[in-house]
């Protein structure tokens, strides 16, 4: 296997090339590594040097990058899954090159986290995490952390795909990347709630090809109730822009008051935050501190994700300038004029263009100088 020299952070360690598929022998998997995740590493990096967990499982470790990077920069006793054996090979070699004593595994995730628990548990695998998230609450005492990068099915892409892996209804809107986190999220809340146990979200966050969500598990029955309370539905109307939130695990049909046509019930999903301002507010404090490479970035987003309103969907404003075929005013100038009639709103960490605002069309068209 031919590797190369990585650096991350404070921590280097090597990994395979892959422009070849040759080096793997057959019938064995490639030990993915991609350095576009490397905000998403990063962001972890960051909250785990806060909430400082006894002890942290990397249970898709596969070159072992983010185990290693939590062991050398939190100095947090690490364990380190993969099932692959090639894969536990990289993972003992880049921890034997950069000293550390992590605990390595060889294991099913599945099956690891039934019969152990870990303080913070990562799952990050190559596709849909949902046939992990079950054992994975189950040997969480904390903190879980999860990584879904089939966008395509909790966005309502692949219709069919996102009702089968999470048994819920998403829809392809403009505003879809939140729906497919929201949706991730809901059925995280469904697979922790039958344990009497909650869910409370402390930075969660959906980029380019991913959907990160970083989560406090609750135990009791009342902290499962509570959680529960968040779960509805978002109803949106195929023709125009209207939709509506709606509490609950069996939502009711309600019409558009504006093209009398049934509303489209998106969900089960997640409503209301996804982020712990208090949180992020010491993420922010604690940034200075750390050296990591995506530091403007995480900048930009921990900011935004503070602002954001906590509604469950946002506007494409040159969408609406669209209906209309008006220009698109400033952005800024935008929210002001809703703000001015009334109405909070702010930008949103899911869409250069997007809007979030409880403020009726009406005034959201009259904040571009568009009549309906």
């Amino acid at each position: 296997m031919d590797l190369i020299e990585v650096t991350e952070g404070k921590t280097t360690f090597s990994v395979p090339v892959q422009d070849t598929a040759t080096q793997f022998p057959p019938g064995t998997a490639p030990i993915f590594f991609n350095r576009r995740m490397e905000l998403n590493r990063d962001a972890t990096i960051l909250l785990m040097s806060i909430l400082r967990p006894s002890d942290y499982l990397d249970a898709m470790g596969a070159s072992g990058v983010r185990g290693l990077r939590v062991a050398n920069e939190c100095k947090i006793p690490v364990t380190i899954n993969d099932r692959d054996p090639h894969g536990v090979d990289l993972i003992a070699h880049n921890a034997c090159r950069a000293n550390l004593h992590v605990e390595i595994v060889q294991r099913d995730a599945s099956a690891l986290l039934s019969e152990r628990s870990f303080d913070a548990v990562d799952l990050d695998p190559f596709g849909t995490p949902a046939i992990f998230v079950d054992a994975a609450v189950r040997g969480t005492r904390r903190f879980m952390f999860i990584t879904a990068t089939d966008t395509a099915p909790l966005c309502g892409a692949h219709l069919k795909a996102g009702k089968r892996r999470y048994f819920a209804q998403p829809m392809n809107t403009e505003y879809h990347g939140e729906v497919g986190l929201r949706i991730l999220l809901g059925f995280v809340v469904r697979e922790t709630v039958k344990y009497d146990r909650g869910v409370e979200p402390v930075f969660c966050f959906a980029r380019e090809h991913f959907i990160r969500l970083h989560l406090r598990l609750l135990r009791g029955a009342n902290a499962a109730d509570d959680t529960m309370k968040r779960i509805g539905y978002i109803l949106q109307c195929k023709t125009c822009q209207y939709r509506i939130e709606q509490h609950g695990m069996f939502p009711e049909s309600v019409s558009c008051p504006h093209c009398k046509e049934k509303l489209y019930q998106i969900g089960p999903l997640w409503l209301g935050s996804i982020q712990h301002e208090e949180t992020l507010v010491q993420m922010q404090e604690q940034m200075e501190m750390m050296e990591l490479g995506t530091k403007k970035e995480l900048i930009k987003l921990i900011d935004l994700c503070r602002k954001e309103l906590p509604t469950s969907s946002f506007y494409d404003y040159h969408r609406l300038t669209k209906i209309t075929g008006c220009s698109p005013p400033d952005i800024n100038s935008v929210i002001g004029r809703i703000i001015s009639s009334g109405y909070p709103a702010t930008r949103t960490h899911f869409s250069g263009y997007g809007i979030k605002t409880e403020a009726p069309l009406k005034v959201i068209f009259d904040a571009i100088n568009v009549r309906q």
